[in-house]
């Protein structure tokens, strides 16, 4: 039997005249790298976003065990003008793990600053979130990401549309989180990611694939 860090089954998704999702089935294996991949308007958003249970689906099923899950959504999709500090945004991955506005322990304090390290946003820590360039912000929130030490973590296009250094800096915490025993499924095009990804799956109109190993 094959083991999963998160096994979805029958996942659909409606919206007003058109199927988002249709009987999707997926399994992430534990401490690896998925990598989801199609055209725009695939579905692939919105897959991340049930998988991490940020939207209903409309049927279906996800078992997760007790495993907690990270959700890092692309810039775009967070408000560049919130009142916020870099720190801030980054410390509400910290309040994943002991609820909002809780006090935070020392070993959740030291998550945030190696997190704020690993992303090169240290620096920013008292900037405005809304001060920072596309880059900086996406770093920021792969930050949050990585300061809720989550045992899944599901990224949208972590690398998309960053400069060079920005994109490294991402994929270099992504290998780093896999070798901490995390499971990562992230949607993406870029080439690196998928080349190195452990499995490959491709959505296509609501439909996802068989999966496929990534050609050496």
């Amino acid at each position: 039997m094959t083991i999963s860090a998160l096994r979805a089954r029958g996942l659909r998704v409606e919206f007003p005249g058109t199927v988002a999702l249709d009987r999707v089935d997926l399994d992430l294996p534990p401490a690896a790298l998925t990598v989801i991949v199609g055209p725009n308007g695939a579905g692939k958003s919105t897959l991340l976003e049930v998988l991490a249970g940020a939207r209903p689906p409309s049927s279906g099923t996800i078992e997760t065990g007790d495993r907690s899950i990270a959700f890092v959504p692309q810039r775009a999709a967070v408000a560049e003008h919130l009142p916020l500090t870099v720190r801030d945004v980054v410390t509400v991955g910290a309040w994943g793990r002991v609820g909002p506005f809780r006090r935070l322990g020392r070993t959740h304090r030291e998550a945030i600053d190696q997190a704020m390290r690993r992303l090169d946003v240290a620096h920013l820590s008292r900037r405005p979130f809304s001060s920072l360039s596309g880059g900086q912000r996406q770093r920021a929130l792969l930050a949050q990401g990585l300061a809720r030490r989550a045992d899944i973590l599901l990224l949208d296009e972590p690398t998309t549309g960053l400069d060079a250094e920005s994109a490294e800096l991402n994929r270099s915490a992504i290998d780093d989180e896999i070798g901490r025993g995390a499971t990562v499924a992230c949607v993406s095009h870029d080439e690196r990611l998928i080349a190195e990804a452990d499995v490959v799956v491709r959505l296509e109109a609501g439909r996802l694939r068989p999966a496929y190993a990534p050609v050496p």
